[in-house]
């Protein structure tokens, strides 16, 4: 199954940034799924604010992950994202599941 998952960082160190996003390659890697691309969209201001860990954040830094993977690797995704401290929220969409659907998807996703 194709999915993607859009992450919010705290906005500062790029290398917080990629290091989540390692993490999360990492962690779909490790269970014999696929990584198709990891796209940084930069630091925008966020809809409303956000709280986390008594924190209010205006801004945040995006980046989209596409894997292919299990339903198991994409729930392992989920909860190691929800114990990430450095991550104000994240969310994890599924995009296909024949390959008629997803076979034309690219890895990167730009920015409109």
């Amino acid at each position: 199954m194709l999915y993607e998952m859009i992450g919010i960082v705290r906005p500062g160190r790029l290398s917080e940034v990629k290091d989540i996003a390692k993490t999360a390659g990492k962690i779909v890697l490790e269970r014999n799924g696929v990584v198709r691309g990891i796209t940084n969209w930069g630091t925008f201001l966020l809809p409303k604010p956000a709280r986390k860990l008594q924190s209010v954040h205006h801004t945040g830094h995006h980046f989209i992950m596409r894997f292919d993977a299990s339903p198991k690797t994409q729930h392992a995704l989920r909860r190691t994202m929800s114990l990430e401290t450095r991550l104000i929220r994240y969310s994890i969409v599924k995009m296909g599941l024949k390959l008629e659907e997803i076979k034309d998807v690219p890895g990167k996703v730009p920015f409109k």
